[in-house]
C-alpha cells in the first residue's frame, strides 16, 4: 500500500483512541480499529467503500492489508465484472470501538434443571408449508432453563412475544439468556415442492416471484446508474425470458419496451449459432431490425446457466434509454432524419461483457462511430453512457442471483414447469378474451368475427388494422395489410413495435390478473407488408416511431375493439443540448375516457410509463428555466365520461442551445368514442426574446437564444358517450347504475386515476 495512505490512516488512527481516551475514558488496550477506503476505478464516478481483505489488522500490518482485493471482489458481486484500469482512493475512514468487560460477564444467571424436563403446557395444530397440519407444543418461556431442548414444532410465549420454532429446527437458551434456534441442514429438502404437477396457490406464487425478480433488477439499475433519464425519470424495462427468448414476466415498467425485447433476446439466440453464448457474457444490442425499438432504447441481455447447464436456462435482459449516443442533434432524437444512421450508434450484437470482462475499447469505439457519418457526432457524454450500461449489467446480475436462489429452493424442473404453466394460463386468457370481443364485431365471415379501423398520422401516412377472430378457437390475425408506405422520416416502427402495441392491450383488456407474457401472443398471428410504416427496411429512420407512431398502434387497436376513446396518443417528446450533452423528456397529457372513467388529467399514457424529472433537478443540471408547468384546461373531449386535460410545460432557455420537438397529434384530434367529443389538438409554440411567435408545427428542429420561451401543450383524450345522455339521467338514477369491475381494464382505470 502506499507509504501516504499508511501516514494517513494511522494519523486517523490516533486522533481516533486519543478521543476514546480522554474524551469517553476507555483503555487504549480496549480500543479496536477499523480501517475503510473508499476506492473507485479511473473514469467511474461511483465509489465502493471497503474494509481491508484481512479485517481489523493491526496498524503495524497495513503495509500488507490487501484493500484492493476486497473492492475487486465487491465489484464483481455488484456489476458481474472488473476492469482492467487504475482504482482511485476518494476519501479514507478510520473508526474507533471502545470496548468495556461486560461481553465476558454472564448478564443473565439462569439455573439448570435439577430434575424433571421441560413441560408443554398445551398443544395445538398449526399449518405449515410442505407438511400440513402438525401437532404444535405451546410453552412459557420462563420455564425454560439452560440445557433444555425445544424440538420443533414448537411455540414459546413470552410476556412481549411469541417465538415459532419451525419443523426441523431446534432451540436452547444459552448461559446469557438467549433463545438459541438451530436450522437442521439434512432437512433443507423439505423446502422443495414434491410435485411439477399444477398447483393453483403454487402457481400464483410462481406468478408472482418471476415479477419480483423483475421488479428487483428494476430498483438495483435506478440505484447504481447515473443518468438523469434512467434514475430519476426511469425510462427503462427490465424482465426475465424462457431459454428460448419467450417473455417470461416483467416488472411495471415501459410497455413499448417490453413486448419488443422479447424479439431482442431471440435474434441474440439465433446469432448465437455462429457466435456462442457462454457464461460470464452479457450482450449489448438496440438495432431496430434485431428488436430493437429505437437507437437510444440500449438492450442489456444476459444469459442464465444454472450448475453445469450447457445452454442457458433463462436469460435476463434491461432496456434503458440513454439520453445521447451521437448522431445529427444533441439528445439522439433528431426530428428531421431519414436514415438509421444519423440517429446515433448502432450494435447489433455487441459482447460488451466477455468472460466476466467488460469490453471497453470496443464499446467506446462504437459510441464514437456516429462521427464518421457527415453532419453526425459521437456521443456528447460518453461517461454516463459507460456507467449506465454497467448499472445495467448489474441489474442482470442481480435477476440472476434471484433465478438461482429461485432454483436452489423449488429445483430446475419445478421452475421450468410453472413458467410453462403460467404462459399457458396466459395463452387460455387471451382465446377466452377474443372470444368474448366477437359481439362487438364490425361484421362477420362465416366463422370469423371482424373489425376494421384506421388512424391517420400527422404527415397524412395511415395505418389501417383488420382483425379476424375465431369464434370457436379464439385464435385471432392482426392484419396491418393497407398501412401507407414506409416513409422518409422517422415515424418508421419496427416491427417489434407493434407486437408491444398488441400485446399491451391484449393484457389491458383482460379480465384476469396474469402477467405480460409470451403466452399472451400464442392464440395471436401479425400480418406486416414488408417496406411499409410498420415493417422499414433495415436502414430506414425509426427514432420517432417508437414514440409516437407506437402510440398511434394502441389508440387503433382499442379503436377496432371498441374499448374507450383515445388518449393523447404521442409521447410529446422534447430534446434539447449542444456539444456538451442534452437532455430528453416525454411529456404526459389527456386520457381517453371510456365506458365508465374520465380519462384522467395529465399523465403519461398506454405505452410511456416514464416519470417527469423534478424542476430543482431540471434547473440544475442543465441550461434551463421552467416558467410554467400547469393543466391546460378545457382540453379533454367531453361527453358522458370526459376525456382527460392535456398540460402546458414552458421552458426559458439560459443558453444558446439547439431545440428538438417530435410530438403527433397536431393535426388530427384524439378520436372521441360512442358520440363522445374528440380531445383538443396539441400545439408547439416558440417565443423569441423579442417577443416573436413561431409555430414549430409536429416536428422541429431549431437553434434557440438565451431569453428564448418555448410553450409546449399536450393534446387532451377524446371523450365517451354523448353528453345529452348524462343530462338525461337523474342523478339518483346515476347513482344506481351497478358495474362490476375487475380485470386489468379496471386496474388501468384506477392507475390512470390514482396517478
Amino acid at each position: 500500500m502506499n507509504n501516504f495512505i499508511i501516514y494517513q490512516i494511522k494519523d486517523l488512527q490516533d486522533q481516533c483512541i486519543k478521543d476514546l481516551v480522554e474524551k469517553e475514558n476507555f483503555s487504549p488496550d480496549l480500543i479496536e480499529i477499523e480501517y475503510y477506503l473508499n476506492l473507485r476505478y479511473h473514469g467511474t464516478d461511483t465509489g465502493i467503500m471497503c474494509s481491508p481483505h484481512i479485517y481489523r489488522a493491526s496498524p503495524n500490518d497495513l503495509k500488507y492489508t490487501d484493500f484492493l482485493t476486497s473492492f475487486l471482489n465487491r465489484y464483481r458481486t455488484e456489476y458481474g465484472f472488473v476492469l482492467n484500469r487504475d482504482v482511485y482512493v476518494d476519501d479514507i475512514r478510520v473508526r474507533g470501538i471502545g470496548k468495556t468487560m461486560l461481553q465476558d460477564q454472564h448478564l443473565v444467571r439462569i439455573c439448570c434443571r435439577k430434575e424433571g424436563k421441560l413441560e408443554a403446557i398445551d398443544s395445538k395444530n398449526v399449518y405449515f408449508d410442505n407438511h400440513g397440519f402438525i401437532k404444535t407444543s405451546l410453552y412459557r418461556f420462563e420455564d425454560v432453563l439452560i440445557k433444555d431442548t425445544v424440538y420443533g414444532p414448537a411455540i414459546i410465549i413470552d410476556k412481549n412475544s411469541t417465538i415459532l420454532i419451525e419443523p426441523d429446527c431446534l432451540a436452547h437458551l444459552n448461559d446469557r439468556g438467549d433463545l438459541v434456534i438451530e436450522v437442521l441442514l439434512e432437512t433443507t429438502e423439505h423446502h422443495l415442492p414434491a410435485s411439477t404437477q399444477l398447483d393453483i396457490t403454487q402457481l400464483s406464487i410462481f406468478s408472482h416471484r418471476f415479477m419480483s425478480i423483475a421488479e428487483q433488477m428494476g430498483r438495483i439499475l435506478q440505484r447504481t446508474s447515473v443518468s438523469t433519464n434512467i434514475k430519476e425519470r426511469l425510462d427503462f424495462s427490465c424482465a426475465m425470458f424462457d431459454s428460448n427468448g419467450g417473455l417470461v414476466a416483467n416488472a411495471p415498467h415501459i410497455p413499448v419496451h417490453l413486448g419488443a425485447m422479447q424479439e431482442a433476446v431471440k435474434y441474440q439466440i439465433a446469432f448465437s449459432k455462429e457466435n456462442p453464448i457462454k457464461n460470464g457474457d452479457v450482450i449489448l444490442s438496440n438495432h431496430p431490425a434485431c428488436g430493437g425499438s429505437h437507437l437510444p432504447d440500449l438492450t442489456v441481455i444476459t444469459p442464465v446457466f444454472y450448475e453445469n447447464s450447457d445452454k442457458p436456462v433463462f436469460f435476463v435482459a434491461n432496456r434503458g434509454h440513454h439520453a445521447d449516443i451521437g448522431g445529427l442533434t444533441p439528445g439522439s432524437m433528431p426530428p428531421t432524419s431519414t436514415k438509421l444512421w444519423q440517429e446515433g450508434a448502432a450494435f447489433k450484437s455487441l459482447k460488451i461483457v466477455q468472460n466476466n470482462v467488460f469490453n471497453e475499447k470496443e464499446i467506446v469505439e462504437g459510441f464514437n462511430a456516429p462521427a464518421r457519418f457527415p453532419n453526425c457526432s459521437g456521443s456528447r457524454n460518453l461517461s454516463d453512457n459507460l456507467s449506465d450500461l454497467k448499472a445495467q449489467i448489474a441489474a442482470n446480475k442481480r435477476g440472476i442471483d434471484l433465478i438461482t436462489q429461485l432454483i436452489d429452493e423449488y429445483g430446475l424442473k419445478v421452475v421450468l414447469s410453472y413458467m410453462g404453466y403460467i404462459q399457458h394460463t396466459a395463452e387460455i386468457s387471451v382465446r377466452s378474451l377474443m372470444k368474448n370481443l366477437c359481439s362487438r364485431c364490425d361484421f362477420e365471415k362465416n366463422d370469423l368475427s371482424c373489425f376494421t379501423a384506421q388512424e391517420s398520422m400527422d404527415d397524412g401516412s395511415n395505418i389501417d388494422l383488420t382483425v379476424e377472430i375465431d369464434k370457436k378457437t379464439g385464435s385471432a390475425i392482426f392484419d396491418f395489410s393497407g398501412t401507407s408506405y414506409q416513409v422518409n422520416g422517422n415515424l418508421n416502427a419496427p416491427k417489434a413495435i407493434s407486437l408491444s402495441a398488441i400485446i399491451y392491450c391484449i393484457r389491458c383488456m383482460l379480465d384476469f390478473d396474469i402477467p405480460l407474457n409470451q403466452g399472451c401472443l400464442e392464440p395471436i398471428k401479425i400480418k406486416i407488408p414488408e417496406e411499409s410504416l410498420l415493417s422499414p427496411s433495415e436502414d430506414a429512420a425509426v427514432v420517432g416511431g417508437n414514440v409516437t407512431t407506437s402510440q398511434r398502434i394502441v389508440d387503433l387497436i382499442l379503436k377496432v375493439f371498441k374499448i374507450c376513446a383515445a388518449s393523447q396518443g404521442c409521447m410529446n417528446n422534447i430534446t434539447f443540448g449542444n456539444d456538451k450533452g442534452g437532455y430528453y423528456e416525454t411529456v404526459g397529457g389527456g386520457a381517453g375516457a371510456g365506458p365508465g372513467w374520465n380519462g384522467r388529467h395529465g399523465v403519461h399514457t398506454h405505452m410511456t410509463n416514464t416519470r417527469i424529472t423534478d424542476v430543482e433537478i431540471l434547473e440544475n443540471r442543465y441550461p434551463i428555466q421552467l416558467n410554467k408547468f400547469s393543466i391546460r384546461e378545457n382540453s379533454g373531449g367531453l361527453g358522458t365520461y370526459n376525456g382527460g386535460n392535456g398540460l402546458v410545460r414552458e421552458y426559458i432557455f439560459r443558453e444558446k442551445l439547439k431545440l428538438c420537438v417530435l410530438t403527433e397529434r397536431r393535426v388530427f384530434h384524439p378520436y372521441g368514442m360512442a358520440g363522445g367529443q374528440p380531445g383538443s389538438r396539441g400545439r408547439n409554440t416558440l417565443i423569441r426574446k423579442n417577443g416573436k411567435h413561431l409555430n414549430l408545427g409536429s416536428k422541429s428542429e431549431i437553434e434557440v437564444d438565451s431569453g428564448d420561451l418555448f410553450r409546449l401543450e399536450t393534446p387532451g383524450g377524446g371523450g365517451f358517450g354523448t353528453k345529452k345522455e348524462l343530462q338525461e339521467n337523474t342523478f339518483d338514477e346515476f347513482l344506481n347504475i351497478q358495474v362490476i369491475q375487475s380485470g386489468s381494464l379496471n386496474q388501468y382505470s384506477y392507475n390512470q386515476q390514482s396517478v
